[in-house]
């Protein structure tokens, strides 16, 4: 029996509400190297499904107060209903790249349908690859920003769901940015409903201020003729995704463990969990004994700066941590062991090593190439279960679920989330090759810290 397919039913583009609030006479923003390094790495794409409410012409009213509710949150988010414009020059050869803001097309929204259930969606074991047809521009990478809008949004209608994804180009935001633009469209769209949507108080407005170190002036240009010289297409091999749910309780009898192991009180419970998948993913992989392994967490630098850079900075502002040992000391060792290497790593993150990662940037600057950026047998945590997921109602009430789509996916890959409970539980999901997912799924310690939970809630 086939699979049904995603079929697309419309399509259109909003712009902000309010164009009068863009910048500058040029409307120009400027891309810092956080954001330049990005070129060539995928989209964000994460995404909530809800529960479709039993209501006449209830996809129509949804789909018109998403648009309009888009296009008051865009005059906050302006960026984002822009498009890469570049500069070049070939003596000496130079490549600028900037974000106009003037004379685009704005966001794109799509709306699709899918003859499946939410049963469907979340009852299998693994993630289904159908998910990832919930997100438009499937395998852009950002520097396809020039001709592809910077936000598209898809709306997946289902038998009794409704998924709503964002694809946003991450050489122009991060998570922080990502989820603070979501929350801020949940936000208005919410008063919308109160019928006060054009006297909406934001939160968390975000700041479009691009940071660059004082010696620097932008737009920086890079050392390149054509984009061919540092564009590359990464395609991920066959992977299994399973989302993993760890509860508040199982997480706090892992952070007592590796505090006891390690003699402290100083690991987190992240950096505890951390430790769990890297040595767990390692053992699933029957590494050889000297094989090096790594295990690299993404980390926001705002707080970390020097004055700090507000959580509203809209941009990209993330630094990958990396420890690195072989495969035969981490699995023998115990998970205090693991947690304290970890833990070092974060508290050793300042801003002067940001600093100093820049300033190297700056003398030689290179572009991310997702199938260079990784070592074969790292484990890299992404995203944050701090991120504010399941406030986020659009009508529907609060999501049954977050997914995400084919962007920046690879063996080893684990994306967390809040769980859909709260109180400090952890979803993550984890990608790894099917021969690698089914020995973790066998893993004892593993799946003993791995918690129940319903599909449906």
């Amino acid at each position: 029996m086939s699979t049904p397919a995603v079929r697309h039913v419309s399509e259109c583009f909003v712009k902000p509400h309010h164009p009068t609030q863009l910048p500058g006479p040029n409307q120009i923003c400027h891309l810092t190297h956080w954001d330049i390094a990005m070129l060539s790495i995928h989209y964000i794409q994460k995404g909530l499904l809800f529960k479709k409410p039993d209501q006449h012409d209830f996809i129509e009213s949804l789909l018109d107060k998403l648009k309009h509710s888009l296009s008051l949150t865009l005059s906050h988010f302006y960026p984002l209903a822009g498009r890469f414009v570049t500069h070049k020059t070939q003596d000496p050869p130079s490549y600028a790249l900037l974000v106009d803001c003037n004379n685009t097309d704005g966001a794109k929204f799509v709306y699709a349908t899918l003859d499946m259930t939410i049963s469907d969606i979340l009852s299998p074991v693994h993630v289904p690859p159908i998910v990832h047809s919930f997100f438009d521009l499937h395998k852009a990478v950002n520097h396809d920003g020039h001709t592809m809008p910077l936000l598209p949004i898809q709306v997946t209608e289902l038998v009794d769901g409704v998924f709503l994804g964002c694809s946003l180009n991450h050489a122009i935001a991060d998570g922080t940015s990502y989820w603070n633009f979501f929350n801020t469209w949940s936000h208005i769209f919410q008063a919308q409903a109160q019928g006060n949507e054009y006297d909406v108080p934001v939160w968390h407005q975000p700041i479009h201020n691009p940071w660059f170190p004082n010696d620097c002036r932008p737009p920086i240009n890079l050392p390149f003729k054509h984009h061919d010289e540092f564009v590359n297409r990464f395609e991920a091999p066959l992977l299994r995704e399973r989302i993993f749910h760890f509860s508040a309780e199982s997480i706090a009898k892992l952070k007592a463990k590796a505090n006891s192991e390690s003699n402290t009180t100083k690991i987190s419970s992240f950096q505890s969990l951390s430790a769990l998948v890297w040595r767990s993913i390692t053992r699933a992989r029957s590494l050889p004994y000297e094989q090096r392994t790594s295990c690299k967490l993404v980390a926001n630098n705002r707080s970390r700066m020097e004055p700090p850079l507000a959580e509203e900075y809209f941009g990209n502002s993330i630094h990958s941590l990396s420890v690195e040992t072989s495969a035969g000391e981490l699995v023998e060792n115990d998970l205090g062991w693991t947690a304290w290497k970890l833990h070092v790593t974060v508290a050793n993150h300042n801003g002067g090593e940001v600093m100093q990662f820049l300033q190297e940037w700056l003398q030689s600057p290179f572009i991310f190439k997702l199938g260079r950026l990784f070592e074969p047998y790292c484990v890299v945590l992404g995203s944050s279960p701090r991120f504010n997921v399941y406030a986020n109602e659009f009508g529907m009430g609060k999501a049954v679920a977050a997914r995400s789509g084919y962007g920046n996916k690879f063996d080893g890959k684990v994306t967390s989330y809040p769980g859909h409970e709260g109180g400090g539980s952890i979803d993550l999901e984890v990608c790894l090759s099917p021969q690698n997912m089914s020995a973790l799924e066998s893993d004892e310690e593993f799946m003993s810290a791995v918690s129940k939970s319903n599909p449906f809630y």
